[in-house]
């Protein structure tokens, strides 16, 4: 046994020396056009993630426009839409409720008094919907905040990933091995595949 787990380490080891994921896409290439000698930038642009970022930071949305991933605009300016409206509607609610309980607390009339002097609601529920409601309007703001810095994130490291060569010749997945010596225990195994 020990002497079969030797051999397949040594046939692993000799073999994958053989392999190459991708080509190499920071290399520099020399053009000569007319007896002058220009240096051609490859596919490696150092700044991309730099400048997605300060986009997306500047305005939402931008960053993935600028990695040409347009269809992400959207989603960002919608995910970020959704906190802003919630934000807005609870801050409303809440200085509302504010106002009344204010005013109550003054002796005057509020919004939920009506005209014969009953009340729709009572002073403790005055209290507690404003710390609901400025709770609510806390998160909302707090979710706004993580989705503007996670799409900044997003577009820089999408620009990043985009400069590598992500080829299809070299796949890696994982397959059932079926043991003819034992059919009711299938073995779990991963196959390489390279096509040239």
């Amino acid at each position: 046994m020990f002497l079969k787990k030797n051999i397949y380490i040594l046939f692993l080891a000799f073999f994958s020396l053989h392999l190459y994921s991708q080509k190499d896409s920071t290399e520099v290439k020399n053009v000569k056009v007319e007896g002058k000698l220009f240096v051609q930038e490859g596919i490696y642009k150092p700044l991309a993630p730099a400048k997605a970022a300060f986009y997306s930071a500047i305005f939402p949305g931008l960053g993935q426009i600028y990695n040409k991933k347009y269809w992400k605009a959207p989603i960002v300016w919608a995910s970020l839409a959704v906190p802003i409206y919630y934000y807005q509607t609870n801050n409303s609610d809440y200085k509302r409720y504010r106002t009344a309980f204010k005013l109550r607390e003054a002796g005057l009339r509020d919004e939920f008094i009506l005209d014969d002097g009953s009340t729709l609601v009572s002073d403790e529920t005055l209290e507690r919907a404003q710390e609901q409601l400025r709770e609510n309007r806390d998160l909302s703001l707090l979710s706004g905040v993580i989705i503007y810095i996670l799409q900044i994130v997003e577009a820089s490291v999408n620009a990043h990933l985009l400069q590598f060569n992500t080829d299809d010749n070299l796949s890696l997945k994982p397959t059932f091995i079926m043991d003819p010596m034992q059919f009711d225990a299938p073995k779990v195994g991963l196959t390489f595949k390279y096509k040239f």
